[in-house]
């Protein structure tokens, strides 16, 4: 068993049935996505997925550090952060069998998005039907700009680099 809990920082903690902290976790996307409003799991708890207040959803993958959370090696990798809502998400699930993630928000709408990718399908209540198996249109609702981000693992170990040759003021010049 484990317990997750979203804080206003955008960390996400994971800790043990016990009450011990197994392991904190902070998104690395390019958009900060300001304080977590809501956590899902997928039923076999390799996927966590949290929404924020500015709209964000991101996919954690949890499986590998589920098996064995004492070895370092078994790290949680974030895969995937999209932008779903103009505003703060208020609610989120992943349905299984078809692979969605459905989202909420104060907004009032709901949303359907693909679980593997982010792509869009559609909201609750449009004229047309659902295509869920049409992930190659790149649509997007209207409140939204960015397409989803693949977080990649290269990108996390970035360090800032230090200017062999720093500016200095050189009166003579």
């Amino acid at each position: 068993p484990l317990l997750a809990s979203a804080h206003q920082s955008s960390c996400i903690r994971l800790w043990s049935i016990q009450g011990n902290l197994m392991k904190e976790l902070f998104p690395f996307s390019e958009h900060p996505s300001g304080p977590l409003t809501a956590l899902c799991t997928d039923i076999f708890t390799k996927t966590l997925l949290a929404g924020s207040k500015k709209g964000h959803i991101t996919r954690w993958n949890i499986a590998s550090f589920l098996e064995d959370s004492q070895n370092k090696k078994n790290e949680i990798k974030e895969e995937l952060s999209w932008r779903a809502h103009a505003t703060k998400v208020v609610d989120l699930f992943i349905e299984e069998e078809k692979n969605v993630v459905v989202t909420a928000s104060i907004d009032g709408s709901v949303r359907l998005w693909h679980a593997m990718t982010g792509y869009y399908f559609g909201y609750f209540g449009q004229a047309r039907k659902f295509e869920l198996s049409d992930t190659s249109r790149l649509i997007l609702p209207s409140d939204v700009s960015n397409f989803p981000a693949i977080i990649r693992e290269e990108s996390k170990h970035l360090e800032k680099k230090k200017a062999k040759y720093p500016l200095m003021l050189d009166r003579d010049k």
